[in-house]
Order: C-alpha cells, then sequence, then structure tokens
C-alpha cells in the first residue's frame, strides 16, 4: 500500500533528476527547493547493505546539485537505517502525513461546485504565487514541475472578481488523484474557500473515473488537517525528513 501512493507521489509531482542506488532513489531539482523534490528516498527495508558509503556517494550528488544532503524516511526505509542517522547525530525534520480518502464513500462531492481545470498554465502559477505568497524566483521551478507531470493534472483557482482567492493541483492517476499545492490567501482564510476549491478538483477527479484521493500535509499544519479530515480524509501513513547537523 504505501508503494502504491509512495510511487504515485513520484509519478505526480515529478523530480528533474532521479538516481537510483539499489532501491534509494534519488531527486534532485535545481530549479526548487522543495524537500521531496531534493530528498533520498529508500524503499526497501532490507536494502541496507553498505549505508556509510552510499550516503556519501548521494551526499556527493546533492553537493553538486546545491543542496543539502536530505533522506525522506517512509514505513519503507527501515529501521537500519533510522538507528544509523541517529548514531551520527542527523537532524530529524518536517514531519508530514499521507492521507487518504474514498471518493466513492468518504468524500461529500455531489454538491461540490462543478468547475472545469484552467487550461492557461501562466494564469495559474500567477494565481499561486499570490495566493501562497511566494518567491518570484520559484515560477520557473514550478512551471517546469507542473510541465513535467504526465498523468493528467487539473489545475483549479477560486476567483472573486479576478483576484485569486485559493489554489489546488488535482493529479488524475487511473483510479488515484492527488492533490498539491492547495492554499488559500492569508486574508480569505477561515471562509471556506479551501474547502470549496478541494471538492471541486475531486469531483473533476471523480467524473473522470478516480475512485481515492490522497494528498500530504505537514503534521503540525493542524488547520490543514482539520480541513481534510472534515472532507473525509483518514491518515494513512507518515514520512519525514533526515540531515546531518551542519546542514
Amino acid at each position: 500500500m504505501v508503494r502504491r501512493f509512495e510511487a504515485a507521489a513520484f509519478r505526480a509531482w515529478p523530480a528533474a533528476a532521479v538516481h537510483y542506488d539499489g532501491t534509494w532513489i534519488t531527486r534532485l531539482t535545481a530549479g526548487h527547493p522543495a524537500k521531496r523534490l531534493n530528498s533520498v528516498n529508500p524503499l526497501d527495508p532490507s536494502d541496507v547493505t553498505a549505508i556509510p558509503e552510499r550516503v556519501a556517494r548521494a551526499g556527493r550528488r546533492f553537493e553538486a546539485y546545491g543542496r543539502p544532503l536530505t533522506f525522506r524516511l517512509s514505513p519503507l526505509s527501515g529501521r537500519q537505517l533510522t538507528q544509523f542517522f541517529d548514531q551520527e547525530g542527523w537532524a530529524s525534520l518536517a514531519e508530514s502525513l499521507v492521507m487518504r480518502a474514498s471518493l466513492e464513500r468518504d468524500v461529500p462531492i455531489d454538491a461540490a461546485m462543478h468547475q472545469i481545470p484552467m487550461k492557461d498554465v501562466g494564469r495559474f502559477l500567477s494565481a499561486a504565487m499570490v495566493v501562497h505568497d511566494l518567491d518570484p524566483a520559484l515560477r520557473p521551478g514550478l512551471s517546469e514541475i507542473i510541465a513535467a507531470v504526465e498523468p493528467e493534472a487539473g489545475l483549479f483557482v477560486l476567483e472573486d472578481d479576478g483576484e485569486p482567492l485559493a489554489t489546488a493541483i488535482c493529479v488524475h492517476d487511473g483510479d488515484l488523484a492527488g492533490l498539491f499545492e492547495i492554499a488559500t490567501g492569508p486574508r480569505e482564510r477561515g471562509k471556506g474557500h479551501g474547502r470549496r476549491v478541494v471538492l471541486s478538483a475531486l469531483k473533476w477527479a471523480r467524473l473522470r473515473g478516480a475512485k481515492e484521493a490522497w494528498l500530504q500535509v505537514g503534521a503540525d499544519n493542524l488547520a490543514a488537517r482539520r480541513l481534510y479530515e472534515s472532507i473525509g480524509f483518514d491518515e494513512l501513513y507518515r514520512y519525514h525528513y533526515r540531515r546531518p547537523k551542519e546542514s
């Protein structure tokens, strides 16, 4: 189950470069600093041979990209790798949840607003930059990521008189619908905009054959977690990141 959703996440939010070391997948993206796009992802708890040498190899790749060496540890990583990082004094950071909901049973999408996703990536990016309050320097990298998504991606913006209120990306991948870049503008929070845009995106995916929805959210983002739980999402598993202390 975890492997299925990990694979869906890699397809839905692709890194610019991918390298394999056994079942360790290194994802690197020069144009965007997000940790999930710049991390080593071990995918088999039994693949723990030559850990120090392989960590060093990964470190050289990250150094070449100008990124801090980062491991993303899911339930597929195994205890031995965690013990190695503990012994080396690596920091643990940014715990996140993967949440899942049934579009056939859990999510109240029947009454959701029917919305056609945007075709204009530039217009979506302009809205996302405002809603997320992002550094303009991240725009080219985000554009590159969206363009590289191989499954069908729906770009959703909730607007009022041309002003963006909330955004979401829904990636339809077979019977799965993954949600990304969900945000509501700082002055518009608490008004239900996030709920509306999420339900609209999921209604679109359901009409195209998706049966399950999933998303990733920071464990400390309590407001977002409450929203997703109210929609019908439940925790599936967690992951977190490890970095050398000097990073």
